[in-house]
């Protein structure tokens, strides 16, 4: 491209993510951080050479049906790209990138934090002290599990599934997992990983559930009201990945009926509403999408979005770009 490239922004990204931005392209922020709405989306992608969205906007076929012909790279600000119709824009000639690695450690980080908040009931204890209803400490109080001895039973063994795994293991925690392909031999002899084929026979044998896997057609609701059933009572679910993979009304069922002991969620179906029955129950921590939230995440999901632009526009293939045989 001769002239700079029109890029369009739909959310506020950290500010020197945003200065370098300005920097290299002709380019078109959202200060106020509102989200757009469908038809300021479909706005956007008329007159933009490379649009980067959020896991808030919803990009779908109608969307990119109306797009104009300079429309050829979405640069993702996020892993995930669920949001996108991808097959829509492949139709169109449109590449899609992402920002894979750099919330690895991050959304692990957040994984592990619930996995301990849910197991020995912090929130609860957080919110008895706010509320000024502590009378003292007693011997059978807000007694939650020890998580050193349990098995973990994660959905996804990805780069954040492997995460996890590796923190957990520091915990005392065996591992366990179910992934669409088996991960190679070293790394189950050092995580001590054991592999289930059949998710169905490790949700039987697990006391945490960890969810890691994309976001897909196939894993839409993958934890099912089904799969809820196959837990021990003593069981805890934990959601880093999307709101999409758990039946949430059935989650809600077993949390209200001691089906499950408890769950610790980071993302929502329809976020950013919560299905309000989540709300009264005091079995479930709840987060508002936190799994990359640190500084340092932010600025360096800000950095591959430039890299995968600048290296479209440079004529070169994004080093990020989504292929959706992969998913």
């Amino acid at each position: 491209m001769s002239e700079k490239a029109r890029v369009i922004v739909t959310r506020k990204l950290p500010d020197q993510v945003e200065t370098r931005l300005m920097e290299l392209f002709d380019t078109y922020l959202n200060l106020d951080d509102t989200p757009m709405t469908q038809d300021e989306l479909t706005a956007a992608v008329q007159r933009c050479d490379i649009l980067v969205p959020t896991v808030t906007d919803n990009i779908d076929a109608g969307v990119i049906g109306e797009a104009g012909l300079d429309l050829k790279l979405m640069a993702n600000f996020g892993v995930g790209v669920n949001h996108i119709d991808l097959e829509a824009a492949e139709a169109r000639g449109i590449q899609v990138s992402n920002t894979p690695d750099v919330l690895t450690e991050d959304t692990a980080d957040l994984a592990m934090a619930l996995i301990l908040m849910t197991s020995r009931r912090l929130g609860e204890g957080e919110r008895m002290i706010r509320a000024g209803t502590w009378t003292g400490w007693t011997p059978t109080q807000l007694m939650g599990h020890r998580v050193a001895g349990k098995r973990l039973g994660i959905i996804g063994m990805g780069r954040i599934g492997r995460a996890v795994a590796s923190r957990a293991r520091g915990f005392g925690i065996a591992i366990h997992y179910h992934n669409r392909n088996r991960v190679h031999e070293d790394l189950e002899t050092r995580l001590e990983a054991t592999y289930w084929e059949d998710l169905d026979q490790m949700l039987r044998h697990m006391d945490i559930i960890s969810i890691n896997t994309p976001h897909t057609a196939s894993t839409e609701n993958i934890l099912s009201a089904a799969r809820l059933a196959l837990l021990q009572q003593h069981a805890i679910v934990i959601n880093t990945s999307r709101g999409g993979l758990v039946d949430e009304e059935a989650l809600i069922e077993a949390l209200k009926s001691g089906a499950i002991a408890g769950a610790g969620l980071d993302v929502f179906d329809g976020e950013p509403a919560v299905n309000p029955k989540f709300i009264g129950l005091e079995n479930v921590v709840l987060l508002p999408h936190l799994g990359s939230a640190t500084i340092e995440g932010r600025i360096a999901m800000g950095e591959k979005v430039i890299v995968n632009a600048k290296s479209f526009v440079d004529g070169h293939t994004p080093p990020d770009k989504v292929l959706s045989t992969l998913l």
